[in-house]
């Protein structure tokens, strides 16, 4: 392990877990990259602290009246979320219908967070009213534009929806995403159970953020301080996680596999000869970790290699070359012993499960909505006994509201005669929460 950090950013550190022995004729290579950063959420901003900013996109479509406590309980969220704001935080409000529409400041750009701002910001929300269509793709365009009118190191979006995305296409939708992607991260919110489960992850996942549902409108308020709170904790903006492999090497796939699973393999840019770089977002006082996949040329016994050299990259404030966090070493080396080689290390094991699970959870519910209860469960089955497995006590607690459990162990379930909806979306939307190994 290596650490280039200076003592203006953030301390980072990358630790690698891997078995790096293979049989004669071997080619294939897993590693757990963790990758922990510590002083970002206390240090203020990267490199001497920059200014963060923040846009909230509130759903005010017409079915955010239905029950009224969805819009109430969408207004005293966000005043609580902009009374968590940190002093000097840029932030605006945005209202999102078939139109986006800038509630405060309200004059093209953004306000910058003190007593007054708050306050002027949550006498604006008081007038906030539902009416209206949902098309996402443009509160996400106002909030790029609104973010791009000052210069901040970190740019955040946390967004609202209680129902689909039925006014503007899929493709629409896909294109502001890939506009925004890079340019700032975002955290979805689903209210209600009307909303459709893959637009809001997808939203989340595209834009590096955390997505979930809050089924009653009365866990708004503590939803979004939360995740104000957390966007407040973050301390340097766009790290990539390089990889760097030799001449005749094949990345598998790239995975962040811990606190969530989320494949990162078709986001590579290239980063120069044999290195590609893979977005990871912003970053505080957090550990996360990437499951890293490669395959080798043939050796003989004895031989060994570099894999891969993974590295921690951020950009550099004066607009030079990306400035180098951390760094960890793959190897492959060549052995007849059968023991050594066939030994699959914990972490691997572990974060292999994990997005197992991840996998048949979604491919079981997909089942059980086609009316496929034998498919269903079968992969609902696995799941749960994935999550017993590994200790993902929260994922087998949501998996017991669709299934009743015979047997943990085997995977023996059967599935419920009746599901409220709010279980079965908590389920979809958690399913790629993972837990950390234990080591």
């Amino acid at each position: 392990m290596a650490n280039f950090s200076k003592s203006t950013v953030p301390q980072f550190s990358v630790d690698v877990y891997q078995n790096e022995f293979l049989p004669e004729g071997g080619r294939d290579v897993s590693a757990i990259v963790t990758v922990t950063s510590t002083g970002g959420g206390t240090t203020g901003g990267f490199a001497g602290g920059g200014p963060a900013g923040v846009v909230i996109m509130v759903d005010c479509s017409g079915s955010m009246d239905y029950p009224a406590t969805k819009m109430r309980g969408a207004r005293e969220a966000t005043a609580a979320a902009v009374d968590t704001l940190r002093d000097g935080t840029h932030f605006a409000v945005v209202a999102g219908t078939h139109v986006a529409k800038e509630v405060y400041p309200g004059n093209g750009g953004l306000a910058v967070a003190d007593a007054r701002t708050r306050a002027e910001a949550k006498e604006a929300l008081r007038r906030l009213s539902a009416g209206g269509g949902t098309a996402i793709g443009t509160w996400l365009r106002l909030a790029d534009r609104l973010l791009s009118t000052a210069a901040l190191t970190i740019r955040h979006g946390i967004l609202l929806t209680d129902g689909r995305n039925e006014h503007e296409s899929p493709e629409e939708l896909r294109a502001a995403l890939d506009a925004c992607a890079g340019r700032f991260t975002c955290d979805a919110r689903g209210v209600g159970t009307d909303w459709e489960v893959k637009e809001v992850t997808g939203i989340a996942s595209a834009l590096l953020g955390t997505a979930d549902i809050v089924a009653d409108p009365a866990g708004l308020a503590a939803d979004f301080t939360a995740m104000m709170e957390h966007a407040m904790g973050k301390g340097v903006a766009d790290v990539a996680l390089r990889l760097w492999t030799p001449v005749g090497v094949e990345i598998m796939f790239v995975k962040q596999v811990a606190p969530a699973v989320e494949d990162l393999t078709g986001r590579r840019t290239e980063a120069g000869p044999r290195a590609g770089d893979y977005p990871t977002g912003s970053w505080g006082d957090e550990s996360r970790d990437y499951h890293v996949s490669v395959r080798v040329p043939q050796a003989a016994v004895g031989q060994e290699m570099l894999a891969a050299r993974v590295s921690l990259l951020a950009p550099d404030p004066a607009g030079g070359d990306p400035r180098p966090l951390s760094q960890g070493l793959v190897r492959a080396v060549w052995t007849d012993d059968l023991a050594m080689s066939t030994s699959i290390n914990p972490q691997v094991a572990h974060y292999t499960g994990q997005a197992e699970l991840a996998d048949v959870i979604q491919q079981g519910l997909d089942a059980r909505k086609t009316g496929d209860r034998d498919g269903a469960t079968a992969k609902l089955g696995r799941a749960v006994q994935l999550a017993a497995a590994s200790g993902n006590a929260d994922t087998a607690k949501l998996l017991s509201k669709v299934v009743d459990v015979v047997d943990a162990a085997t995977g023996t379930v059967r599935l419920k005669a009746k599901v409220a909806e709010a279980d079965e979306m908590t389920l979809e939307t958690r399913s790629t929460k993972t837990v950390r190994v234990k080591r």
